[in-house]
Protein backbone atom coordinates (compact mmCIF):
# COMPACT_ATOMS: atom_id res chain seq x y z
CA UNK A 1 0.00 0.00 0.00
CA UNK A 2 1.41 3.37 -0.96
CA UNK A 3 -0.08 5.42 1.84
CA UNK A 4 -1.59 5.19 5.30
CA UNK A 5 -5.07 6.66 5.92
CA UNK A 6 -4.57 6.46 9.69
CA UNK A 7 -2.18 8.38 11.96
CA UNK A 8 1.21 7.24 10.78
CA UNK A 9 3.91 5.35 12.50
CA UNK A 10 6.51 7.33 14.26
CA UNK A 11 7.46 10.74 13.00
CA UNK A 12 10.79 12.17 14.16
CA UNK A 13 10.20 13.34 17.73
CA UNK A 14 12.50 16.33 17.47
CA UNK A 15 15.05 17.99 15.28
CA UNK A 16 18.11 17.51 17.52
CA UNK A 17 20.39 19.20 15.00
CA UNK A 18 19.87 22.33 12.87
CA UNK A 19 17.96 21.58 9.69
CA UNK A 20 17.47 23.33 6.36
CA UNK A 21 13.75 24.05 6.02
CA UNK A 22 11.89 25.34 2.95
CA UNK A 23 8.38 26.69 3.52
CA UNK A 24 6.06 27.41 0.61
CA UNK A 25 2.90 29.41 1.23
CA UNK A 26 0.23 29.73 -1.44
CA UNK A 27 -1.90 32.65 -2.51
CA UNK A 28 -4.98 31.04 -0.94
CA UNK A 29 -3.28 31.20 2.48
CA UNK A 30 -1.78 34.68 2.04
CA UNK A 31 -4.95 36.42 0.92
CA UNK A 32 -8.58 36.70 1.93
CA UNK A 33 -10.69 34.68 -0.54
CA UNK A 34 -13.49 37.24 -0.75
CA UNK A 35 -11.37 40.29 -1.55
CA UNK A 36 -7.89 39.14 -2.50
CA UNK A 37 -6.49 41.47 0.17
CA UNK A 38 -3.56 40.21 2.24
CA UNK A 39 -4.38 38.09 5.30
CA UNK A 40 -2.08 40.06 7.58
CA UNK A 41 -2.62 37.98 10.72
CA UNK A 42 -1.57 34.81 8.88
CA UNK A 43 1.50 36.51 7.40
CA UNK A 44 2.48 37.90 10.82
CA UNK A 45 2.18 34.45 12.42
CA UNK A 46 4.22 32.97 9.57
CA UNK A 47 6.96 35.56 10.14
CA UNK A 48 7.01 34.82 13.88
CA UNK A 49 7.20 31.08 13.21
CA UNK A 50 10.08 31.38 10.75
CA UNK A 51 11.98 33.68 13.11
CA UNK A 52 11.46 31.16 15.92
CA UNK A 53 12.93 28.44 13.71
CA UNK A 54 15.89 30.69 12.87
CA UNK A 55 16.53 31.33 16.57
CA UNK A 56 16.59 27.57 17.08
CA UNK A 57 19.47 27.39 14.64
CA UNK A 58 17.59 26.15 11.57
CA UNK A 59 18.26 27.54 8.09
CA UNK A 60 15.00 28.78 6.61
CA UNK A 61 13.85 29.64 3.08
CA UNK A 62 10.38 31.03 2.33
CA UNK A 63 8.84 30.49 -1.10
CA UNK A 64 5.96 32.91 -1.32
CA UNK A 65 3.20 33.19 -3.88
CA UNK A 66 0.85 36.14 -3.90
CA UNK A 67 2.38 38.78 -6.15
CA UNK A 68 -0.31 38.54 -8.83
CA UNK A 69 -3.11 38.26 -6.25
CA UNK A 70 -1.84 41.29 -4.33
CA UNK A 71 -1.39 43.22 -7.58
CA UNK A 72 -4.99 42.47 -8.55
CA UNK A 73 -6.24 43.82 -5.22
CA UNK A 74 -4.02 46.90 -5.55
CA UNK A 75 -5.35 47.64 -9.03
CA UNK A 76 -8.98 46.78 -8.30
CA UNK A 77 -9.11 43.79 -10.65
CA UNK A 78 -11.84 41.30 -9.81
CA UNK A 79 -10.20 38.19 -11.28
CA UNK A 80 -6.74 36.87 -12.02
CA UNK A 81 -5.56 38.03 -15.49
CA UNK A 82 -5.00 35.40 -18.19
CA UNK A 83 -3.06 37.46 -20.75
CA UNK A 84 0.67 37.05 -20.08
CA UNK A 85 1.56 40.75 -20.51
CA UNK A 86 -1.18 41.89 -18.11
CA UNK A 87 -0.24 39.22 -15.58
CA UNK A 88 3.39 40.30 -15.71
CA UNK A 89 2.42 43.92 -15.16
CA UNK A 90 0.15 43.01 -12.25
CA UNK A 91 2.91 40.85 -10.73
CA UNK A 92 5.30 43.81 -10.88
CA UNK A 93 2.80 45.88 -8.89
CA UNK A 94 2.10 43.13 -6.38
CA UNK A 95 5.66 41.93 -5.76
CA UNK A 96 6.80 45.27 -4.37
CA UNK A 97 3.80 45.47 -2.06
CA UNK A 98 4.26 41.88 -0.88
CA UNK A 99 7.95 42.38 -0.10
CA UNK A 100 7.17 45.62 1.75
CA UNK A 101 4.80 43.73 4.05
CA UNK A 102 7.32 40.93 4.63
CA UNK A 103 10.16 43.38 5.25
CA UNK A 104 8.13 45.39 7.77
CA UNK A 105 7.17 42.25 9.73
CA UNK A 106 10.61 40.62 9.69
CA UNK A 107 12.34 43.91 10.51
CA UNK A 108 10.11 44.26 13.58
CA UNK A 109 11.38 40.82 14.61
CA UNK A 110 14.99 41.86 13.81
CA UNK A 111 15.32 39.21 11.13
CA UNK A 112 17.02 40.16 7.83
CA UNK A 113 15.40 38.85 4.66
CA UNK A 114 16.37 38.87 0.98
CA UNK A 115 14.25 38.88 -2.15
CA UNK A 116 15.19 36.14 -4.64
CA UNK A 117 13.29 36.14 -7.94
CA UNK A 118 13.91 33.12 -10.18
CA UNK A 119 12.98 32.01 -13.67
CA UNK A 120 13.23 28.49 -15.04
CA UNK A 121 16.21 29.51 -17.18
CA UNK A 122 18.15 30.20 -13.96
CA UNK A 123 18.02 26.45 -13.34
CA UNK A 124 18.31 25.16 -16.93
CA UNK A 125 21.82 26.52 -17.56
CA UNK A 126 24.29 24.65 -15.37
CA UNK A 127 26.47 27.68 -14.55
CA UNK A 128 23.45 29.74 -13.48
CA UNK A 129 22.10 26.79 -11.50
CA UNK A 130 25.36 26.66 -9.53
CA UNK A 131 25.32 30.44 -9.10
CA UNK A 132 21.82 30.28 -7.58
CA UNK A 133 23.04 27.53 -5.26
CA UNK A 134 25.99 29.64 -4.12
CA UNK A 135 23.73 32.65 -3.50
CA UNK A 136 21.40 30.61 -1.28
CA UNK A 137 24.37 29.13 0.57
CA UNK A 138 25.79 32.57 1.37
CA UNK A 139 22.42 34.03 2.41
CA UNK A 140 21.80 31.11 4.78
CA UNK A 141 25.34 31.38 6.15
CA UNK A 142 24.66 35.05 6.94
CA UNK A 143 21.49 34.12 8.86
CA UNK A 144 19.20 35.69 6.24
CA UNK A 145 15.79 34.25 5.31
CA UNK A 146 15.51 34.29 1.49
CA UNK A 147 12.01 35.09 0.25
CA UNK A 148 11.66 33.39 -3.13
CA UNK A 149 9.13 33.86 -5.90
CA UNK A 150 9.01 33.24 -9.62
CA UNK A 151 10.04 36.33 -11.56
CA UNK A 152 6.63 36.67 -13.22
CA UNK A 153 7.54 40.05 -14.67
CA UNK A 154 10.05 38.55 -17.14
CA UNK A 155 9.21 34.82 -17.28
CA UNK A 156 7.87 33.49 -20.57
CA UNK A 157 5.34 30.67 -20.80
CA UNK A 158 7.69 28.01 -22.10
CA UNK A 159 10.18 28.69 -19.29
CA UNK A 160 7.80 29.15 -16.39
CA UNK A 161 7.75 26.96 -13.31
CA UNK A 162 3.96 27.19 -13.65
CA UNK A 163 3.37 27.19 -9.91
CA UNK A 164 5.34 27.84 -6.75
CA UNK A 165 4.85 24.28 -5.51
CA UNK A 166 7.25 23.16 -8.26
CA UNK A 167 9.55 26.11 -7.56
CA UNK A 168 9.70 25.29 -3.84
CA UNK A 169 10.53 21.64 -4.55
CA UNK A 170 13.31 22.65 -6.94
CA UNK A 171 14.70 25.07 -4.35
CA UNK A 172 14.52 22.36 -1.66
CA UNK A 173 16.33 19.98 -4.01
CA UNK A 174 18.93 22.61 -4.92
CA UNK A 175 19.87 23.42 -1.31
CA UNK A 176 19.48 19.78 -0.21
CA UNK A 177 16.93 20.73 2.41
CA UNK A 178 15.78 18.39 5.17
CA UNK A 179 12.14 19.52 5.13
CA UNK A 180 9.72 21.06 2.62
CA UNK A 181 6.43 22.40 3.99
CA UNK A 182 3.67 23.09 1.45
CA UNK A 183 1.16 25.37 3.19
CA UNK A 184 -2.21 25.31 1.47
CA UNK A 185 -5.95 25.78 2.08
CA UNK A 186 -6.62 22.23 3.33
CA UNK A 187 -5.18 20.52 6.40
CA UNK A 188 -3.77 17.52 4.51
CA UNK A 189 -4.13 15.33 1.46
CA UNK A 190 -7.39 13.38 1.09
CA UNK A 191 -8.49 10.50 -1.13
CA UNK A 192 -10.73 13.06 -2.90
CA UNK A 193 -11.56 16.76 -2.52
CA UNK A 194 -13.21 16.97 0.96
CA UNK A 195 -15.05 20.13 -0.11
CA UNK A 196 -17.11 18.13 -2.60
CA UNK A 197 -16.76 14.52 -1.37
CA UNK A 198 -17.93 14.31 2.28
CA UNK A 199 -16.51 10.82 2.93
CA UNK A 200 -13.05 11.58 1.53
CA UNK A 201 -10.41 9.80 3.62
CA UNK A 202 -7.50 11.74 5.14
CA UNK A 203 -4.02 10.48 4.25
CA UNK A 204 -1.33 10.91 6.87
CA UNK A 205 1.70 9.18 5.38
CA UNK A 206 2.73 8.56 1.77
CA UNK A 207 5.50 6.06 1.18
CA UNK A 208 4.97 5.54 -2.58
CA UNK A 209 3.84 8.40 -4.80
CA UNK A 210 3.42 6.00 -7.73
CA UNK A 211 0.80 3.97 -5.85
CA UNK A 212 -0.76 7.16 -4.47
CA UNK A 213 -1.38 8.50 -7.98
CA UNK A 214 -3.54 5.47 -8.79
CA UNK A 215 -5.67 5.67 -5.66
CA UNK A 216 -6.28 9.38 -5.10
CA UNK A 217 -8.56 11.74 -7.01
CA UNK A 218 -6.90 15.14 -7.18
CA UNK A 219 -8.27 18.39 -8.51
CA UNK A 220 -6.02 20.36 -10.85
CA UNK A 221 -7.51 23.75 -10.01
CA UNK A 222 -6.29 26.01 -7.24
CA UNK A 223 -8.24 28.84 -5.66
CA UNK A 224 -9.66 31.83 -7.54
CA UNK A 225 -6.44 33.76 -6.92
CA UNK A 226 -3.88 30.93 -7.09
CA UNK A 227 -2.56 28.49 -9.69
CA UNK A 228 -1.74 25.32 -7.76
CA UNK A 229 -4.14 22.49 -6.99
CA UNK A 230 -3.31 19.26 -5.15
CA UNK A 231 -1.87 17.75 -8.34
CA UNK A 232 0.95 20.30 -8.31
CA UNK A 233 1.69 19.54 -4.65
CA UNK A 234 2.01 15.82 -5.32
CA UNK A 235 4.27 16.59 -8.30
CA UNK A 236 6.34 18.87 -6.07
CA UNK A 237 6.57 16.13 -3.43
CA UNK A 238 7.84 13.73 -6.11
CA UNK A 239 10.71 16.12 -6.93
CA UNK A 240 11.53 16.76 -3.27
CA UNK A 241 11.49 13.16 -2.03
CA UNK A 242 13.79 12.16 -4.91
CA UNK A 243 16.25 14.64 -3.40
CA UNK A 244 15.85 13.12 0.08
CA UNK A 245 13.62 15.94 1.36
CA UNK A 246 10.78 15.02 3.74
CA UNK A 247 7.72 16.85 2.43
CA UNK A 248 4.59 17.88 4.35
CA UNK A 249 1.26 19.27 3.14
CA UNK A 250 -0.50 21.22 5.90
CA UNK A 251 -2.87 24.13 6.40
CA UNK A 252 -1.50 27.60 5.71
CA UNK A 253 -3.85 29.36 8.12
CA UNK A 254 -1.93 27.80 11.00
CA UNK A 255 1.79 28.41 10.36
CA UNK A 256 2.65 27.32 13.91
CA UNK A 257 1.85 23.78 12.79
CA UNK A 258 5.37 23.77 11.35
CA UNK A 259 6.83 23.92 14.86
CA UNK A 260 4.46 21.21 16.06
CA UNK A 261 5.33 18.92 13.14
CA UNK A 262 9.05 19.35 13.76
CA UNK A 263 8.36 18.33 17.38
CA UNK A 264 6.69 15.13 16.22
CA UNK A 265 2.95 15.89 16.18
CA UNK A 266 1.15 13.89 13.42
CA UNK A 267 -0.24 16.91 11.57
CA UNK A 268 -0.71 17.09 7.79
CA UNK A 269 0.35 14.59 5.14
CA UNK A 270 3.98 13.45 5.18
CA UNK A 271 5.81 12.16 2.11
CA UNK A 272 8.71 9.91 3.02
CA UNK A 273 11.99 10.83 1.29
CA UNK A 274 13.92 8.36 -0.81
CA UNK A 275 16.54 6.68 1.35
CA UNK A 276 19.16 7.08 -1.38
CA UNK A 277 18.60 10.45 -3.10
CA UNK A 278 19.64 10.90 -6.71
CA UNK A 279 22.77 12.99 -7.29
CA UNK A 280 22.55 16.78 -7.58
CA UNK A 281 23.56 16.66 -11.25
CA UNK A 282 20.93 14.07 -12.11
CA UNK A 283 18.28 16.08 -10.24
CA UNK A 284 19.30 19.06 -12.39
CA UNK A 285 18.82 16.94 -15.52
CA UNK A 286 15.47 15.56 -14.36
CA UNK A 287 13.84 18.68 -12.97
CA UNK A 288 15.93 21.75 -13.81
CA UNK A 289 15.22 21.41 -17.52
CA UNK A 290 12.00 21.80 -19.46
CA UNK A 291 11.93 18.74 -21.78
CA UNK A 292 12.12 19.78 -25.43
CA UNK A 293 10.84 16.51 -26.86
CA UNK A 294 9.95 12.86 -26.31
CA UNK A 295 11.52 9.58 -27.34
CA UNK A 296 9.22 6.55 -27.37
CA UNK A 297 11.15 3.36 -26.57
CA UNK A 298 10.63 -0.33 -27.13
CA UNK A 299 10.45 -2.80 -24.24
CA UNK A 300 14.07 -3.86 -24.60
CA UNK A 301 15.38 -0.30 -24.31
CA UNK A 302 13.18 0.39 -21.29
CA UNK A 303 14.49 -2.72 -19.54
CA UNK A 304 18.08 -1.78 -20.39
CA UNK A 305 17.88 1.72 -18.90
CA UNK A 306 15.52 1.04 -15.98
CA UNK A 307 16.73 -2.37 -14.82
CA UNK A 308 20.28 -2.79 -16.11
CA UNK A 309 21.35 0.87 -15.74
CA UNK A 310 22.55 1.08 -19.35
CA UNK A 311 22.76 3.96 -21.80
CA UNK A 312 20.09 4.53 -24.46
CA UNK A 313 21.00 3.35 -27.97
CA UNK A 314 19.34 4.37 -31.22
CA UNK A 315 18.11 0.81 -31.82
CA UNK A 316 15.64 1.07 -28.94
CA UNK A 317 13.89 4.24 -30.17
CA UNK A 318 10.52 3.75 -31.88
CA UNK A 319 9.36 7.36 -32.37
CA UNK A 320 10.84 10.85 -32.01
CA UNK A 321 8.56 13.75 -31.03
CA UNK A 322 9.39 17.45 -30.89
CA UNK A 323 12.28 19.59 -32.12
CA UNK A 324 15.44 19.75 -30.02
CA UNK A 325 19.17 20.22 -30.28
CA UNK A 326 22.17 18.31 -28.95
CA UNK A 327 22.43 18.30 -25.12
CA UNK A 328 18.82 19.36 -24.64
CA UNK A 329 16.63 17.36 -22.25
CA UNK A 330 14.00 14.94 -23.51
CA UNK A 331 11.49 12.61 -21.90
CA UNK A 332 11.88 8.87 -22.44
CA UNK A 333 8.48 7.17 -22.63
CA UNK A 334 6.98 3.76 -23.21
CA UNK A 335 4.68 3.18 -26.18
CA UNK A 336 1.70 4.39 -24.10
CA UNK A 337 3.38 7.74 -23.42
CA UNK A 338 4.16 7.10 -19.75
CA UNK A 339 7.42 8.77 -18.79
CA UNK A 340 10.19 6.40 -17.68
CA UNK A 341 13.22 8.69 -17.57
CA UNK A 342 14.77 11.95 -18.77
CA UNK A 343 18.14 12.64 -20.28
CA UNK A 344 20.41 14.90 -22.34
CA UNK A 345 20.67 13.81 -25.98
CA UNK A 346 23.82 13.43 -28.08
CA UNK A 347 21.89 13.99 -31.34
CA UNK A 348 19.33 16.55 -32.44
CA UNK A 349 15.77 15.62 -33.38
CA UNK A 350 16.37 15.54 -37.15
CA UNK A 351 19.32 13.18 -36.72
CA UNK A 352 17.41 10.93 -34.35
CA UNK A 353 14.54 10.58 -36.81
CA UNK A 354 17.07 9.20 -39.31
CA UNK A 355 18.84 6.78 -36.98
CA UNK A 356 15.99 5.59 -34.72
CA UNK A 357 15.75 1.81 -34.66
CA UNK A 358 19.22 1.45 -36.20
CA UNK A 359 22.27 -0.31 -34.81
CA UNK A 360 25.07 1.99 -33.60
CA UNK A 361 27.46 0.74 -36.31
CA UNK A 362 25.02 1.99 -38.99
CA UNK A 363 24.98 5.59 -37.72
CA UNK A 364 28.14 6.88 -39.54
CA UNK A 365 26.83 5.71 -42.92
CA UNK A 366 23.39 7.27 -42.32
CA UNK A 367 24.58 10.64 -40.98
CA UNK A 368 27.85 10.89 -42.86
CA UNK A 369 30.01 11.34 -39.77
CA UNK A 370 31.10 9.32 -36.73
CA UNK A 371 28.90 10.44 -33.87
CA UNK A 372 28.39 9.25 -30.31
CA UNK A 373 27.73 5.54 -29.84
CA UNK A 374 24.90 6.32 -27.40
CA UNK A 375 21.87 8.57 -27.87
CA UNK A 376 21.86 9.31 -24.14
CA UNK A 377 24.78 8.18 -22.00
CA UNK A 378 23.78 6.66 -18.65
CA UNK A 379 25.64 9.47 -16.83
CA UNK A 380 23.20 11.95 -18.47
CA UNK A 381 20.09 9.82 -17.85
CA UNK A 382 17.88 9.72 -14.77
CA UNK A 383 14.85 7.55 -14.04
CA UNK A 384 11.75 9.50 -13.11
Amino acid sequence: MGFSPLPPAPFPLRCPMPKTIVVKIGTSSLTQPETGQLALSTIATLAETLCYLRHQGHKVILVSSGAVGVGCARLGLTERPKAIALKQAVAAVGQGRLMRVYDDLFTTLQQPIAQVLLTRSDLVQRSRYLNVYNTFRELLRLGVIPVVNENDTVAVDELKFGDNDTLSALVASLVEADWLFLLTDVDRLYSADPRSVPDARPIALVSSIKELAVQVQTGSQGSQWGTGGMVTKISAARIAVAAGVRTVITEGKFPRNIEKILQGEPIGTHFEPQPEPTSARKRWIAYGHVPAGKLYLDAGAIAAISQAGKSLLAAGIKTVEGEFDVQEAVQLCDINGEEIARGLVNYNSDELKKIRGKHSREIPAILGYIGAETVIHRDNLVLT
